[in-house]
């Protein structure tokens, strides 16, 4: 009995101990951790700094590797702050051009007209059809139309700047607001076209009413837009080797990239359309057009038909209209550069 009492109580003693001796060395690595300032894990997005959250801490009280490390972060905030004030995503010119090009979503609209008489002056024995009404801005789009005798196709352009009516054809309902005037006659009563003006209207020189059904699409743009040119040119000496005594009007000077785009016009005598390629080496351009102004940098020269009126479209290093004559002409014309 006495040696079973001894025998239980040695086990409850060793028990005890064990129990006691558990905490202390689970205790002991925690505060040497602690003591040798080991990184701890963070809660959620927050760093923890001991046994409290880091932006608990004070200023005063928090050790120099985490002071240093907050610092770090506030420089990089700072930097990556002023940074994005000084280069933003996009330019200016990007912001507007892309402002402007989207102010206005492409419509669509059908309908039937029968025209009136033309209210502009000398027309007055004409009937015309509006299928679009003058404006500020400028349209540009696709016309299908089918008439019950042969039209013409009309694209205003202006209002002119005083002064700038020089020969080129015109229209104008009270002698003051004078516009450029696209006529085109294909002796047709239906058809497709591409343009871009001002106004767009279908007419006859006959004195009886036409009927016409459309379809349009088109774009409404604003003049103050990069890709937007509306205006009236009077041609100078072709400055080229050997086109001497030529007229040119270049209306897009030329450029590394490539344009491309649509312009309608009327000019005050029959001109060609012409497109510069390049530059290109001169071995290249053997037997074909070509056009330099000082007889090292050559392009290729593409030339259209005569017309004194139309519209279409174009691409080239440089855009303009040409004459074979020594006299100069003037060009009136509405021109969109593609995006």
């Amino acid at each position: 009995m006495i040696k079973t009492t001894i025998l239980a109580m040695v086990t409850i003693s060793i028990l005890l101990t064990g129990t006691i001796a558990g905490p202390i060395g689970l205790f002991q690595p925690a505060e040497a951790a602690k003591s040798k300032g080991t990184p701890l894990p963070t809660v959620g997005s927050k760093e923890v700094c001991g046994d409290r959250l880091c932006s608990d801490i004070p200023e005063e009280e928090k050790p120099k590797e985490v002071k240093k490390k907050e610092q770090v972060k506030q420089e990089k905030k700072s930097k990556e702050s002023e940074k994005a004030k000084d280069h933003p995503l996009k330019d200016k010119r990007a912001e507007k051009m892309e402002a402007d090009t989207t102010s206005r979503a492409a419509k669509t609209v059908t309908g039937v007209v029968t025209s009136v008489q033309d209210p502009g002056q000398g027309h007055e024995g004409h009937q015309l059809s509006i299928i679009l009404p003058p404006i500020e801005n400028v349209y540009r789009g696709h016309l299908s139309y089918a008439a019950s005798e042969n039209v013409q196709l009309v694209v205003l352009h202006g209002p002119l700047k005083q002064g700038m009516a020089k020969g080129q054809a015109t229209w104008t309902p009270d002698g003051k607001t004078i516009y450029g005037l696209t006529f085109l006659d294909n002796e047709k009563s239906s058809g497709f076209w591409q343009f871009s003006g001002n106004a767009l209207a279908l007419h006859t020189k006959q004195t009886e009413p036409f009927s016409a059904t459309y379809a349009v699409t088109y774009t409404e743009l604003l003049k103050e837009n990069d890709n937007v040119m509306i205006g009236t040119k009077t041609s100078t000496q072709d400055p080229a080797i050997g086109h001497e005594k030529h007229q040119l009007a270049m209306l897009l000077p030329l450029n590394e990239e490539h344009y491309r785009g649509n312009i309608t016009f009327d000019a005050s005598e029959p001109v060609r359309l012409v497109s510069l390629i390049g530059p290109l080496p001169k071995g290249l351009l053997q037997d074909i057009p070509q056009w330099t102004t000082d007889g090292e940098t050559f392009y290729g020269m593409v030339l259209g038909s005569p017309r004194s009126a139309g519209s279409m479209t174009f691409t080239g290093n440089a855009i303009g209209f040409h004459t074979l004559n020594t006299e100069p002409f003037t060009i009136s014309y509405s021109l969109v550069l593609a995006n």
